[in-house]
């Protein structure tokens, strides 16, 4: 399963323009933009793909995003060099944020050409620390707290057997980076690009915007069709990240104008920003209207899933299952932080929230 989830956003479609036709193919690229290429690469889930981006720069092309580490997206990583004479060299690999199937082929790229890694801090350092979990046992307390959300054994016995997992579909990273930030402008291919970094979907995701060209690389920050998942996790469970989604989509609104052509992870590059955003918004809104009105009775995270999600989040699915857990957690988390719900510990450990 992909970091998205169907979208149950707004009760109608924001009016979004999608101006090419069919994404290419794996190992191929389309021009969307001066300079700038559309590589889509696939994955091995639900969503099954990724869309990368290559921007002409001196010597070759900045690559932005890298694809998961799979043998299907290294074959097209090697095509697409082989098929683009002018683009044959990588100058640099910018990473918008830490899941795999942005930074998953990052260290192999850099190595293969002998580049930086860009990347934000807390990105970088974060993901670092989650693939050295390969190898480890699950840790007591992710399975309080699976167990809190209202897990059963067999999903809490599955997630101890894969825990760990994530080191799989990321090469290792180079030891150093160079570090991305929020403001700063960057000359690639002779045009300024500017860094928006956004929260929530991750600890310090970066788009990239570029005036001269009218064109920003969403990332994950601002999907087209689907809604990127925003979690609460077991290394920090009191958090927040829902007001950290809010507040990116109010600047992003801010920063980057309507007539960009956005060009996102996943989905099609398309044209209508602040009407998505908007989108977005009411959405989440309106999700956190039903919650409301579904804690009129006590409930544990694993009850709201149907409340919350477009689609059914399987039980013997421990992927789909933690990241519909973290979101309904999220969602529960910014009632409480709001005031607007309270949670309540059994003698089994299991959390119970209720409107507040």
């Amino acid at each position: 399963m992909s970091d998205g989830r169907d979208d149950p956003a707004s009760p109608v479609a924001a009016p979004l323009v999608y101006p090419f036709g069919a994404a290419p193919a794996p190992g191929t690229s389309v021009e969307v933009a001066p300079g700038i290429r559309w590589i889509r690469m696939p994955l091995p889930f639900a969503l099954d793909h990724i869309n990368l981006w290559s921007i002409d720069d001196d010597g070759g092309c900045a690559i932005v995003d890298s694809g998961l580490r799979t043998d299907e997206t290294l074959d097209a990583w090697q095509a697409f060099f082989a098929a683009e004479p002018d683009r044959r060299s990588a100058t640099r690999v910018i990473v918008t944020h830490l899941h795999p199937d942005h930074v998953g082929m990052a260290g192999w790229l850099t190595r293969k050409f002998g580049v930086r890694l860009w990347m934000t801090r807390l990105e970088y350092l974060t993901c670092r620390v989650m693939v050295s979990d390969n190898g480890r046992e699950a840790p007591a307390e992710g399975v309080d707290f699976y167990r809190r959300a209202g897990w059963g054994a067999a999903a809490l016995e599955t997630y101890r057997a894969r825990f760990g997992n994530f080191g799989r579909y990321v090469h290792a990273l180079p030891d150093s980076y160079r570090r991305l930030q929020d403001g700063e402008e960057i000359r690639i291919g002779g045009r300024l690009w500017r860094v928006v970094v956004g929260n929530g979907h991750s600890p310090e995701h970066a788009c990239l915007y570029c005036p001269e060209l009218a064109v920003f690389i969403s990332g994950d920050q601002v999907l087209p069709r689907i809604s990127s998942n925003v979690s609460v996790y077991p290394t920090e469970p009191d958090a927040d990240p829902m007001a950290d989604w809010y507040a990116s989509l109010d600047k992003v609104q801010a920063l980057v104008p309507d007539e960009v052509l956005v060009l996102p992870s996943h989905n099609e590059c398309f044209r209508g920003l602040h009407a998505r955003i908007d989108a977005l918004r009411d959405g989440q809104d309106a999700a956190l209207a039903r919650l409301r009105k579904a804690l009129a009775r006590p409930q544990r995270a694993v009850d709201l899933f149907g409340v919350l999600f477009a689609r059914p989040v399987r039980d013997g699915d421990v992927t789909q299952m933690g990241m519909a857990t973290g979101e309904s957690i999220a969602c529960l988390n910014h009632l409480v932080h709001r005031g607007e719900a309270r949670r309540e510990i059994d003698d089994q450990g299991v959390a119970w929230y209720r409107r507040g």
